[in-house]
């Protein structure tokens, strides 16, 4: 019987150690969790600057909800693009440094937008060997030759490029990366783009809200010149908050999006007040220094507390702080028995992360106190 099959898989997936499982959350989004009835400290939450939970924000879903109702009705290019989507939009825009930006339901799903309506058959896309699952699929949709090169190795990349002779390049790359939380070398992608008369698209997932003067992202944290070969994807469901994603670039190409941008064009807008709710969220962000001064600090608490333990902690100067255990059912172990002592780490196992490489991924946000990341250190070298 075909669900035989299944039943087969998920059994080999539970051999290996590979099994997913979800937890159900009685609390809001935030470092104090009520996981399955049990209080814990997450450490796996994406909200880099606390905002999920703004008062600011809350309010302004509920004055939005009053004015615009809940649902958008039908796609942005039918009759679902209203007022607070367009408003968002051009926010978006200038704080990005961009002409004009465009804002789609989910950040997966602006990936697939982007690289299918760049290139196509007889393009190559050049893509860093650990990109996001988005990225790897906005290529296979695209159906251009697939071409990786290991990770932040320019030299490699340069190589590659100056070999191919396909009609069009697309540089693809995520500007922090969410296993190891390192960067991308963007000042000389951009240079190789320059060099090749290549397509830039990054990702910046997690840099946004972050990185950068005022929380612009990694693009303006590298100072790199406004350029209509640059494309910038950043999501809405991290450091701002609330969900959703944008991309941003030149003028023509945001039309172009809007033309050929099947994940566009083929869903139904958020809802209004999501992009309600977004609009505060940028200009918390933007007056978000302090909040963000206290994320680095505690980002170097713990890198400190780290040093000693006898699992590796790859360098990250960034929110995101893997710790690299090694084998699927060790690092699901000791997720496990931080867990029980009230310590919420998620276990990250291949394919996420590659084969030998499973570990903790501890998400730091400036909601966490002082003394929840003295907790789990504590924990750790128990």
């Amino acid at each position: 019987m075909i669900w035989q099959e299944l039943e087969t898989g998920l059994g080999g997936l539970a051999a290996e150690g590979l099994l997913r499982r979800r937890r159900t959350l009685d609390a809001p989004c935030g470092p104090d969790a009520v996981v399955d009835g049990r209080r814990v400290v997450a450490f796996c939450s994406n909200d880099y600057l606390g905002l999920a939970t703004h008062p600011a924000m809350v309010a302004a879903v509920r004055d939005a909800a009053e004015r615009w109702g809940v649902g958008s009705g039908a796609s942005h290019v039918v009759s679902g693009h209203l007022r607070p989507h367009e408003e968002l939009e051009e926010r978006l825009a200038a704080f990005v440094g961009r002409e004009r930006a465009l804002y789609f339901t989910a950040g997966y799903l602006a990936n697939l937008a982007i690289v299918p309506a760049l290139v196509e058959r007889h393009d190559a896309v050049f893509a860093d060997r650990l990109n996001h699952a988005s990225l790897i699929d906005a290529v296979l949709l695209a159906r251009a030759e697939h071409v990786r090169y290991p990770h932040n190795d320019v030299g490699a990349l340069a190589a590659r490029l100056a070999q191919s002779r396909a009609r069009r390049k697309l540089i693809l790359t995520d500007a922090v990366f969410s296993m190891d939380g390192d960067l991308a070398p963007l000042p000389d992608l951009f240079d190789l783009a320059e060099r090749f008369d290549a397509w830039l698209v990054v990702d910046d997932a997690h840099g946004f809200g972050v990185l950068g003067p005022y929380g612009r992202g990694s693009v303006a944290h590298f100072g790199l010149p406004p350029s209509p070969r640059l494309i910038v994807m950043g999501t809405l469901g991290k450091a701002a908050g609330v969900s959703g994603a944008f991309v941003a670039g030149d003028r023509r190409v945001i039309d172009w999006l809007m033309q050929r941008a099947r994940p566009y064009i083929f869903t139904t807008a958020a809802s209004p007040l999501l992009a309600a709710a977004l609009s505060v969220s940028l200009d918390l962000v933007e007056r978000g220094e302090e909040r963000r001064a206290r994320l680095r600090r505690l980002i170097e608490r713990l890198r400190s507390g780290l040093l000693g333990l006898p699992w590796r902690s790859p360098p990250s100067p960034t929110a995101i702080q893997p710790l690299l255990i090694g084998g699927n059912e060790d690092a699901v172990r000791l997720s496990e028995r931080l867990f029980s002592q009230g310590l919420w780490v998620p276990a990250i196992r291949p394919p996420t992360v590659p084969a030998g490489t499973a570990r903790l991924r501890i998400s730091l946000s400036a909601a966490h106190g002082d003394g929840q990341i003295d907790a789990l250190i504590a924990a750790l070298h128990a």
